[in-house]
């Protein structure tokens, strides 16, 4: 049975593990990215990022072109929302949900760009 390689050094690369080290963000910082990256872990979410990518939208239609409720798609956007990734603007009664930002937009077409490579 093959085993996973292990380093059998006693030797520490100093020189390596400093230069990382002052690349390094603060742990408080990676726990937020992880944090992030939980939101892009739901397909539904994703995939209402994709449409706001295409489109600033409302409810009703993002609930029409996902098949998804009201209530699930108002539910997943709140989430979005809290997560900074979508914005949004109310006119009259109809509120519209955009991208936050054009980092969102790069998140999600790297994503694609990765996935299709």
């Amino acid at each position: 049975m093959a085993r996973d390689p292990v380093c059998d050094c006693d030797v520490i690369h100093e020189e390596i593990v400093n230069d990382t080290r002052n690349k390094m963000q603060p742990k408080e910082d990676y726990m937020k990215l992880a944090t992030l990256f939980k939101i892009f872990g739901d397909g539904t979410r994703v995939r209402l990022l994709h449409a706001l990518e295409q489109n600033e939208m409302c409810v009703c239609d993002l609930a029409v072109l996902l098949g998804l409720t009201k209530s699930a798609v108002s539910h997943q956007l709140k989430a979005l929302r809290m997560a900074n990734l979508v914005k949004f603007r109310r006119e009259a009664q109809i509120v519209y949900y955009s991208l936050a930002d054009d980092y969102v937009k790069e998140i999600i077409d790297k994503g694609f760009e990765h996935l299709y490579e």
